[in-house]
């Protein structure tokens, strides 16, 4: 499988601190990869970086291009799509005007039938169509700043921290869109600290520890990793020894 998104060698740095070190990952067509590990291991830094948000010293490759030379509005027309950890909603327009934003590359016929999509995995923002922002639920938001990128027609989705704060029905019901986004052709970059939660639904792992990735592979066999089981997953499988 040829990759959608390829990162070799990242090295990302604020000043003279290196928080993300010879990082290497690769995401293919129709693919969810999350990349787990603690708060503060430089997973939002990475994800920062790919955006072109952050500078980065390495190769990104999207789709066989080289995205040295692009800016952000360009990776976006290319299709990329970021939503932040902190959304970063308008909060004084309502749900469409939030909506419509995100639509700004692409024709205002295609906008139209990107928004009945949005509306069709996110029926609540349907109905709240012309409620604020700011006053939506925390769970509420973040299906907004979903469809807000989804508003792009994204090749790839990049979601920082997608259950932050948020109760476990509704952690599963951004996680279970997720997975039908994958069904649709959109492939998912899923950086998450609710390891057990990315792990059940993506086909590949990384594990972040430092701003250097300290495992990958499957996430099946990341998921049955006794290192990863004991401080990530909350338990140590039996008879196990943490390395």
């Amino acid at each position: 499988m040829s990759a959608l998104l390829s990162v070799t060698d990242a090295h990302v740095a604020y000043g003279k601190v290196e928080a993300v070190r010879s990082v290497s990952l690769e995401v293919g067509q129709n693919q969810i990869v999350t990349i787990v590990g603690a708060n503060g291991a430089g997973k939002t830094t990475l994800l920062s970086a790919i955006m072109g948000i952050l500078p980065l010293k390495g190769r990104v490759a999207f789709a066989g291009h080289d995205l040295a030379r692009l800016d952000i509005e360009d990776r976006v027309a290319m299709g990329l799509g970021l939503v932040p950890e902190h959304r970063e909603l308008f909060v004084t327009m309502n749900v469409e005007d939030n909506l419509e934003l995100g639509a700004f590359r692409i024709e205002r016929s295609k906008a139209k039938a990107s928004m009945e999509r949005v509306y069709t995995l996110f029926p609540r923002l349907k109905e709240r169509r012309k409620q604020l922002a700011g006053t939506l639920s925390g769970g509420e938001q973040q299906m907004l700043a979903m469809g807000r990128a989804l508003m792009g027609e994204p090749k790839l989705l990049m979601l920082d921290e997608p259950s932050l704060g948020l109760a476990p029905i509704i952690v599963a019901d951004i996680f279970r869109i997720v997975t039908e986004l994958r069904a649709s052709g959109v492939s998912v970059l899923l950086v998450e600290q609710n390891a057990q939660a990315a792990l059940k639904i993506a086909d590949q792992a990384y594990v972040m520890e430092l701003g250097e990735f300290v495992l990958s592979g499957k996430a099946s066999d990341i998921a049955a990793n006794e290192r990863v089981a004991a401080s990530y997953l909350g338990f140590q499988h039996e008879g196990a020894s943490v390395l």
